[in-house]
């Protein structure tokens, strides 16, 4: 798999596309989607309530649909999908499912559940993406956390005072 020059410049860019959906109403969460040749070809932001409070609507997940649909998994496979925070077992499946071979996330999704609580918008799983990856067929590369103090700044103040607050 062909390495991108810099992990930490299209983390960024994922953090920027979790920003976007905050100001648009929806749970600070971003990823994009990086070619073999080091091209953005898709970014997705989360979809929580864009998708009418959709509890699957994760960027991840709703990246990993769309590349699928777009993609052959053997294309896939030499992609990089960046994302703010660790991908839940839910969009860890989808991943696995669409083909993507690599995974670079900012915030871990241990880091994630203290900080979100027992929230009603994000009942947080912890289970590591590569215990997911793990119980595959075709490896993924994972790599993270990274960034992710930055990464983990993005949800300040965004789950606190309970279920309304998102």
């Amino acid at each position: 798999m062909t390495q991108p020059s810099n992990h930490e410049t299209y983390l960024r860019m994922a953090f920027d596309v979790a920003r976007r959906a905050r100001e648009g109403g929806d749970h600070p969460f971003g990823s994009i989607l990086v070619g073999p040749d080091g091209v953005v070809m898709m970014e997705q932001g989360n979809g929580y309530a864009a998708e009418g409070k959709d509890m699957t609507a994760h960027a991840e997940r709703l990246l990993a649909t769309r590349a699928s649909k777009a993609h052959p998994p053997a294309f896939l496979a030499g992609c990089t999908l960046y994302t703010s925070a660790e991908p839940c077992a839910m969009c860890a499946g989808a991943i696995y499912w669409a083909g993507i071979g690599r995974v670079v996330y900012g915030q871990g999704e241990a880091d994630l559940k203290a900080m979100t609580g027992g929230h009603a918008e994000n009942p947080t799983l912890d289970l590591p993406c590569r215990a997911v990856f793990a119980a595959g067929q075709r490896d993924i590369e994972v790599i993270g956390p990274l960034l992710a103090e930055e990464a983990a700044a993005l949800q300040t103040e965004v789950w606190e005072g309970g279920p309304s607050s998102a």
